[in-house]
């Protein structure tokens, strides 16, 4: 890449990566405590809800309505809340954001998953037991049984956002579905790799805790996930408009129909 080619590093969209730190660390931070609190030694949830699939289908749904009340929020009007880098990098493939873009949204998001975790040390021994929310495969699953997981729950994941967002009377119902995909997935697929979806969820806790077994499944599994999601899904690629989950008419255009933008300037 030479000076022709390099971005203008004031021009990058600085408020939207903040943003994004902002949005996933609170997702992480939210989301991992409730996971927890849920399955840590000695919850007394645990003890209150005794049926671990149920609380899975509870644990799924809120973790799941935190991401879709982020999504809502003032983070979710300004970058647009993929809080995901396989969320991003399916907005990339489809066009929508340009490469100093979506490198700077993932850039922000791991490193917002990571400090996001930091807080969870507060857990104590009840965290520690669960390595912090770490993900790994489940036991008596293999690594391929893990993997295959995450590309699952990766491809539902994007599948249905490439739906909701690409039909416009859906649009903006995509936060209220995630609760209820996750509710869904994660009593499902929860043993098997631990419902990840989402690398900078992954990445986070395996950083506080030195959990690293089986670390590249939660990175190539949402990756082969979300890219056959994209392609399966194409045709609505271009009823996509925008690289976001809500706030589809909010300004800086610029950032997220890069598109459009590059197709204006071809013509």
């Amino acid at each position: 890449m030479n000076a022709k080619t390099m971005p203008d590093v004031k021009n990058l969209p600085w408020a939207q990566f903040l943003s994004e730190f902002v949005g996933t660390g609170i997702l992480l931070l939210l989301g991992l405590s409730l996971v927890i609190g849920m399955y840590g030694a000695g919850s007394p949830i645990a003890v209150a809800i005794p049926d671990l699939r149920t609380r899975m289908v509870i644990s799924g749904f809120i973790f799941g309505a935190i991401g879709g009340l982020i999504a809502v929020s003032y983070v979710g009007k300004v970058s647009g809340a993929h809080i995901n880098p396989v969320v991003t990098l399916g907005f990339w493939l489809m066009g929508k954001i340009t490469t100093p873009v979506a490198i700077g949204f993932i850039v922000a998001q791991l490193a917002g998953g990571i400090v996001g975790c930091l807080p969870l040390l507060a857990w104590g021994s009840m965290g520690r037991s669960i390595d912090f929310a770490a993900t790994a495969a489940g036991a008596g699953y293999s690594m391929t049984e893990a993997l295959l997981g995450e590309v699952a729950t990766t491809f539902g994941l994007v599948s249905a956002l490439c739906i909701f967002i690409g039909y416009r009377p859906w649009r903006r119902f995509t936060p209220a579905m995630i609760p209820f995909l996750y509710a869904i997935m994660v009593p499902l697929e929860a043993p098997i790799s631990g419902t990840s979806t989402n690398p900078a969820r992954s990445l986070g806790p395996a950083v506080l805790s030195g959990q690293w077994d089986g670390w590249w499944i939660y990175w190539l599994g949402p990756l082969l996930g979300m890219a056959i999601a994209i392609l399966l899904f194409s045709f609505l690629g271009m009823k996509v408009e925008e690289a976001r989950l809500y706030y589809f008419e909010s300004s800086d255009r610029k950032v997220f129909r890069a598109a459009k933008s590059t197709h204006a300037a071809r013509t």
